[in-house]
């Protein structure tokens, strides 16, 4: 069975930090651009990172640039998420998914991951920025 775990997610002071895990099992992610996404209540999904299969080039959203970064570990079949100096603003379900061949090129050229780029959609994790 295909599928993809986050893993991570939990409540956490504003200016803290957490780490979410993206988890592969059923496949290999060593072929998969794989993207994080979010989404608040009552909000539309957001793309926010992205890391590529082989080269290492990635993407961030403006509105977690230069706070979270993106790593992968194929050894383990799993990407993280390192978010840093979190905010309430980024209290959202927290998803990962498969990249299906355009989803990181059009983020890079356009600003923007477009959600019907990307399958394979894990369960998500909630994180709560809250004091």
């Amino acid at each position: 069975q295909v599928q993809l775990v986050e893993s991570g997610g939990g409540l956490v002071q504003p200016g803290g930090s957490l780490r979410l895990s993206c988890a592969a099992s059923g496949f290999t992610l060593d072929y998969y651009a794989i993207g994080w996404f979010r989404q608040a209540p009552g909000k539309e999904r957001e793309g926010i990172s992205c890391i590529g299969s082989s080269d290492g080039s990635t993407y961030f959203a403006d509105s977690v640039k230069g706070r979270f970064t993106i790593s992968r570990d194929n050894a383990k079949n799993t990407v993280y998420l390192h978010m840093n100096s979190l905010k309430p603003e980024d209290t959202a379900v927290y998803y990962c998914a498969t990249d299906r061949g355009m989803g990181l090129a059009t983020a890079q050229a356009l600003g923007v991951m477009m959600p019907p780029d990307f399958g394979s959609w894990g369960q998500g994790t909630q994180v709560t920025v809250s004091s």
